[in-house]
């Protein structure tokens, strides 16, 4: 399963150059990752309730700044009730205890 913040998110890090901390991806090859995420998974469409969960997940976790978006991102899970998230930067959801934050290395192993 995947939202429409995991797809931007992804096009954040694909089109950012490597010497940036990025993939380098071209725009072609961008559109092409994306639509094999989009074969493969299921899209959780974004729902008024995710805008609730969300204010209670910030107001809950005092969240600031660039966490926000984490913070959306554990709102939608708590609507659609995902248990986990694969990310890069498990630290960043360490605070969301009834979350499991999984680095792709751990799943590929």
């Amino acid at each position: 399963m995947f939202c429409s913040q995991n797809i931007a998110e992804f096009w954040n890090v694909a089109t950012r150059p490597a010497d940036l901390n990025g993939l380098g991806f071209s725009h072609e090859e961008a559109l092409q990752e994306v639509s094999n995420i989009e074969r493969l998974l299921t899209l959780l469409p974004d729902i008024p309730a995710i805008y609730t969960a969300w204010k209670e997940v910030v107001r809950e976790h005092k969240v600031q700044g660039v966490k926000v978006y984490d913070a959306r991102l554990v709102a939608t899970m708590s609507i659609y009730a995902v248990e986990s998230i694969l990310t890069f930067n498990t630290s960043d959801f360490k605070r969301y205890i009834k979350f499991t934050a999984l680095h792709p290395s751990s799943v590929l192993a």
